[in-house]
């Protein structure tokens, strides 16, 4: 075989079938080099190295099979795909991991993500809606990132990069999720320091209205539950039981209205939203907000935006937050793969990126080409 050709072989296969064809109609051509544009990088390549396109799938790749050398998934990825989209015998001298790390860096830490922001839709799927809603989930994780001098300036324990005897670089992801098919159509990504609450209020900023949004009490925060209903989506949060929700009016299904106040408000602010809404004004929602209370078998309590009882029962809505609660909890939830061992591997910031990036479009791959 000639210098830098590569021989057609069977099909590049992950465990569950997915291979890199998948990928290639998950995730097409024509939507990478959109992103490519977006980013300012449709420049011409540099003679002997890897189109940005071809780059993206390799990195992806790279996602999908974790354990394998990388010239061994280069030289796979590159074979398997469509030749439209391949290059016939690539581009001259081997596909080694130092070529494939420069493609790496060329290609940068922003392209995946608008890439990802293109392809990422809910997949119609069995038990993805509620009250003619879509079920969409807040989840989130942090993933630990090697302990390079590049990622202790930007993961760094605290927002200026200090670490501490013990500790290492974080990363932290924020996504929104597919009730239904488990498929992260929205994410945040940024330094573990930044924290869950400004992420998740940034993350929900573009949520759809025809969503119902449903968070867990370990996340939940008077602004991450006001950013919810700011977008016009329906919010059904768990919340601790430190939370006072006193009982306005008691409903057929023995949920109950009630109000949601800011507990950062001066005390005599917080007794003018409960008068108003006993009285039944309307509250400024930068201070409380009108809610119904489901109170769920385990003696948790559900509030929720979704106030009509002929719309959505309560018996539904726990059923609903119960069962996606279970689900994550037994599929570990969004990239539980990079955040098994290996973890993140990239020792350079933009990677560290590109990576976690590659990770969500590969999910998304196999998670619309499974459930579909």
């Amino acid at each position: 075989m000639a210098s830098g050709s590569v021989e057609r072989e069977g099909p590049v296969a992950r465990p569950g079938g997915v291979s890199v064809g998948d990928l290639v109609a998950a995730v097409p051509r024509h939507l990478i080099e959109e992103a490519v544009d977006a980013c300012g990088l449709d420049g011409p390549v540099p003679d002997g190295e890897l189109p940005l396109h071809l780059t993206a799938y390799l990195v992806m790749a790279l996602s999908l099979f974790p354990d394998e050398p990388v010239e061994d998934v280069a030289r796979r990825a590159v074979a398997e795909l469509p030749r439209p989209d391949g290059v016939r015998g690539v581009a001259p001298g081997p596909l080694t991991a130092a070529r494939a790390g420069r493609a790496r860096r060329q290609l940068g830490r922003d392209v995946l993500r608008e890439t990802f922001y293109r392809v990422a839709q809910p997949v119609v799927s069995p038990g993805a809606r509620l009250g003619g809603r879509r079920l969409m989930a807040i989840e989130g994780f942090g993933l630990d990132v090697p302990d390079s001098a590049g990622n202790a300036a930007e993961f760094g324990p605290d927002a200026a990069g200090r670490s501490r005897p013990g500790t290492t670089p974080g990363a932290r992801v924020m996504a929104a999720v597919d009730c239904g098919s488990r498929t992260v159509v929205d994410a945040e990504v940024g330094p573990r320091h930044r924290g869950e609450e400004a992420m998740t209020v940034s993350l929900l900023a573009p949520a759809s209205s025809d969503w119902v949004l449903l968070g867990d009490r370990n996340r939940y925060t008077f602004a991450t539950f006001s950013a919810a209903a700011r977008t016009g989506a329906a919010a059904c949060w768990r919340v601790p039981p430190r939370v006072p929700l006193p009982v306005l009016e008691v409903l057929r299904d023995d949920s109950y209205l009630s109000v949601l106040v800011d507990p950062d408000l001066p005390a005599c602010e917080r007794a003018k939203c409960l008068l108003e809404a006993w009285s039944g004004v309307k509250p400024d929602p930068d201070a409380a907000h009108p809610v119904r209370v489901v109170e769920d078998s385990d003696a948790d309590r559900l509030v929720t935006t979704l106030r009509d009882p002929e719309e959505v029962t309560a018996a539904e809505l726990a059923d609903a937050h119960r069962r996606w609660w279970r689900q994550s909890a037994t599929d570990g939830g969004p990239c539980s793969a990079l955040r098994g061992p290996g973890g993140v591997r990239s020792t350079e910031p933009d990677l560290v990126h590109q990576e976690i990036w590659a990770h969500l479009l590969v999910e998304y791959a196999v998670n619309s080409t499974t459930r579909t």
